[in-house]
Order: structure tokens, then sequence, then C-alpha cells
């Protein structure tokens, strides 16, 4: 697959983009790369949260751009087939691995939506695909409270900034909102109101979730006029075959395409990364088939290289780079400040009727714990298709201080993470999670009195009171929200320059140090990522 045609490339060069061109020309002087190169002015790797910003504004500037994605574009369809699901897996599921990710079925190996990776007493959910991450994510697009955002950010990051311009301007993008009441009070959704009571009896405060939905198309569900696929528990990790889940291939990336000035390459896998001196980067990539065989190995150089290959595909990218000398001047803080955002999974059992396996993507409403002797926590419910009635499935985001490393494996060429499992950063922030289990169990707990007299199988019972507590199992062995390995403030500055480098950039979950304020860190990325490209447009591209 070429990456644009040769008469597009010709439109490009002479468009009204030329005087935005001779300033991009100045900063690397034009010099052919190898004549099998092809090139393009910025080069952008992943679509997730980062990538589709960095794409949106960098077109919009009018800059030739490409991305590159390893996973496949997912076409919506009319038969609403497009994934597949939890109650019929197959390999559509999982990237390039015969198990499903969560469940572990046995599939056919195909490019899907969803890597698991197994580290050091740690799993981690990774998306594959264009929109990246939110194809999978639960929609929860939630800010965080300025206090606990800067348990991990540096103070030289503006909260109110952000707070008055790049959340704002994410969620006019995304479209998000709260859950509107006429859908939270169906059956579907009593989940949700449950939690949100188990919540109040504990006496621990809440507030509505923001997530990222087209509540249009769940009412459809609802009404019988849609397939189901949010309100039964799908649509969720292994992608949202009605398109009521708002993932950046509807907004973000398809604004960035519609400027003309955006190319999306799917199933292109980028595997090393370089200088070349006086121009720029080169990155190598693998085109591949669905079934993940290499079609063609090829390069691409360009001026600006936008790293927003997720928190692990940036970091492995960087650490390999930095092993195998192709940019020996990467300090030594990459590949370094790994988090797992605090995720623990809990599920509460014996509690009255949940109707667990409906509702979604994720729960309508956010508990806080902010007084936790152990911590800051916050959960957020979510379905659970197989789950049995009075049970209810959660995420419980922490603030840990432990954090993981990557180191290169020279006799593999590969890049692994290590992951201090028995740390006491990771401990502490387990009991924090088990802690705020405990007090809602303990205050969720129901009285009952038996008749005076009762005949039993075995003997009278007489005025015994009955206690009925719900109980939790919690467990911090798998994240979904990957953070770190190029943290800013440290690898890079504030604004995700790479340090050392000119026009080297991360720009996605990479750039976050360890964790998001007890919030699932969506939002906060976009966030970020917005605020990286006003400064990189403005002082190094348009203005450089």
């Amino acid at each position: 697959m070429p990456f644009m045609n040769q008469g597009r490339r010709r439109f490009l060069q002479s468009s009204a983009l030329a005087s935005a061109s001779l300033v991009v020309s100045s900063v690397f002087p034009r010099s052919r790369a190898r004549a099998n190169d092809e090139s393009v002015d910025a080069l952008i790797i992943g679509s997730g949260f980062g990538g589709a910003v960095a794409a949106l504004r960098l077109g919009q500037a009018g800059i030739n751009t490409v991305v590159l994605e390893r996973g496949r574009r997912w076409k919506l369809t009319s038969a609403y087939d497009t994934f597949a699901t939890f109650r019929n897996p197959d390999g559509r599921v999982g990237w390039l691995t015969n198990t499903a990710p969560i469940g572990g079925e046995s599939i056919d190996v195909y490019t899907g939506v969803l890597e698991r990776v197994d580290a050091n007493g740690i799993s981690i959910f990774l998306g594959a695909g264009v929109g990246g991450g939110s194809l999978n994510y639960y929609a929860t697009t939630f800010q965080p409270p300025k206090d606990l955002f800067y348990k991990s950010f540096p103070s030289s990051v503006s909260y109110d900034e952000l707070d008055e311009t790049y959340y704002p301007r994410v969620r006019s993008v995304l479209k998000a909102s709260t859950i509107p009441q006429d859908i939270l009070a169906s059956d579907y959704y009593l989940s949700s109101r449950v939690f949100i009571d188990q919540a109040v009896k504990a006496g621990l405060p809440y507030r509505w979730n923001v997530l990222n939905v087209n509540w249009e198309i769940v009412r459809q569900q609802l009404a019988g006029t849609v397939k189901p696929d949010l309100i039964i528990g799908e649509g969720v990790d292994y992608g949202c075959n009605s398109g009521a889940k708002n993932s950046l291939d509807l907004n973000y990336l398809r604004l960035a395409e519609e400027t003309g000035y955006v190319e999306i390459l799917p199933l292109h896998v980028a595997t090393e990364i370089s200088q070349v001196p006086g121009y720029g980067y080169r990155v190598s990539y693998n085109e591949i088939s669905d079934t993940g065989s290499i079609i063609a190995s090829k390069s691409i150089t360009c001026r600006y290289l936008f790293l927003a290959a997720g928190s692990i595909g940036t970091s492995k990218l960087l650490v390999k780079a930095k092993a195998k000398g192709t940019l020996p001047w990467l300090n030594e803080h990459i590949g370094q400040g790994w988090g797992s955002n605090g995720d623990t999974f809990s599920t509460r059992s014996g509690l009255p009727d949940t109707n667990p396996g409906k509702g979604g993507p994720g729960g309508s409403a956010i508990v806080e714990h902010p007084d936790n002797p152990f911590g800051p926590t916050a959960l957020n419910n979510a379905p659970d298709w197989q789950a049995p009635q009075g049970s209810l499935r959660a995420i419980c985001e922490t603030i840990p201080s432990a954090r993981g490393s990557f180191k290169y494996d020279w006799a593999t060429d590969s890049v692994t993470l290590d992951w201090p499992v028995d740390s006491p950063g990771v401990v502490q922030s387990l009991k924090a999670a088990e802690y705020t289990h405990r007090l809602l169990d303990k205050r969720n707990t129901t009285i009952s009195h038996k008749p005076k007299t009762e005949v039993t199988t075995d003997r009278i019972m007489s005025g015994m009171s009955i206690k009925k507590r719900p109980t939790s199992t919690v467990s911090n062995a798998l994240t979904v929200h990957a953070l770190g390995g190029a943290v800013m403030d440290q690898a890079c500055d504030t604004y995700g320059r790479v340090k050392n480098y000119q026009g080297l950039y991360v720009v996605d979950g990479a750039l976050i140090p360890g964790c998001t304020g007890t919030a699932a860190p969506s939002l906060t990325i976009a966030a970020i990522a917005e605020r990286c490209l006003d400064k990189i447009l403005a002082e190094d591209i348009l203005h450089g």
C-alpha cells in the first residue's frame, strides 16, 4: 500500500500548504534520505487519544501528516457485526493470539481489537485498531480533582489551564455527557442505581460519571428498534457494533481525515526509529495482513515524529532506540516511571438484585473515598454479561507510588516491563482498594429477624437475628490504564518534547507520570495532548 498516490502528493506540495511547508523546511533542511524511503512532514505512530488529537491539530494546521496504526480499521456495518462479542468470541477479539484475552476461549489468530500483555505480576490490556484504546474503553471521560491531579503531575502543569481550556475542548469533540435520568431509571441500569445506593449507605460521596456515549442510540436499544449491545453488557472491551460508544474513529480521526492533510494507514506496525541527520527521523515498519503475516518491510522519513503508540508501544520504541544507539542521546529517564494508574478490579456479592449483566459501557457514577487512610480511591462499576444476580463488578482507581521500568533484551531484540509486584507502593495501593470495599460491605449489612418460633430441619430457633453482609474480592493483577515510560519533566518536557532531540515528541499515555488522580486517564491524556499540540505548533512548526 503506498503512503499516498502521486497525484495527492503533488497536490499537497503545491497547494496552499506551501507557506506552512516553507516554515517547516526552515527547521530541517531538506536532504533526500534513501531513494526508496517515503517522506512526510509529520508522522504519528498510533491512533489512540494522543495520536488522534495530534492528527486533527496537525491536519487543521495544514501539515502533511501520516498516521501509522498497527491494527485494523473497524468499519461499522448495518448488520451490527463488525466486532465479535463476549457471547460469541472469535479471532476479532484478540491481537495475534489463539486465546481470547478475556475468558481464554480458543480463537483463530487475527489482528483483533484487544491485546493482553503479561508482565511480572501484572497483565495489561492494550487496544489495537484505528481509534486505539477508545475501541475498548468503558467510555469514562472523567476529570480528576485538582488536589489529586498534583499527586503525580508536576506543579509546572497548570490544572486551571486544563480545566478552563483543554478538558472542555476534548469534551466538545467527544460529545461526552452524563447519563439521562430516563435511561438510568430503566431496569437495564439497575446496577448503577444499586451502586449509588450502596455508596450513600456507606457515607461515601459520588459524582455523576461523564460517559462518551451517544444516548440516543442507547434509547433505541431500550426501545427495541436497534440491536442491543451496550445495554446487555457488550460493546466494551471487544468493540461497539452499534456506534453508541463515541470512539475516536467517529470524531477526532474522522475530522482529521476530512482536513485533507492526514492519511491513516492501518495494519502498519512501527518496529524501529532512528535519526536522519539534517532531516528528521526514519521509522521502519512492517505492513501486515489481517492474520499478522508481513506483506512488506519499509521505512518512512519525517521532519516531525509524534509517538502515540500507547505507554507500552511508545516506551518500547524509545528504549530499543536508546539501547541500539539509533537515538543515542535519549536520557536516563527513558523507560522509567511506568504505572498502572492504581487499577484494581473487584466483585461484590451478596447484594440485592443488580441486573449485573446489563447497562454500560461504564457505570453512571463515580464513588469517591478521599479520606481513605491508605490513600484516596474512586470506584466505577461496570457490567459483566455473565455475572450472577446480586453482584457488582467495579474498577477502583488509586494513587500508587510504585513505578515500573522497561529493559531491552539483546538476545531476543525485545523490550520487557519490570513491575515491582511486591513493593510497598503496590501493596499500599491494594490496601486502599480493600479498605474502601470493606467499608462498603460493613455499612451495607442487613439484619433480618427470625420469627419467635421457627421449626428448622434439626432444631427450633427462637428470636434469632441474622446478619447478611456483602463480600468483596479485590485484585490488582490487571490494568487497563498503562501510563508512563517517557514521563514529562523527566524524559520529556511538559509539552512532550523528548529531551536532547528536536522534532521528536511523546503525546500519549507514556508521557503521563504513572496515574491521573483516581480517574480513568483518557480525558487527561487527550487534554495534555491538546496542550502539547498548541505549544508545538506555535513554537516548533508554524513559527519555529
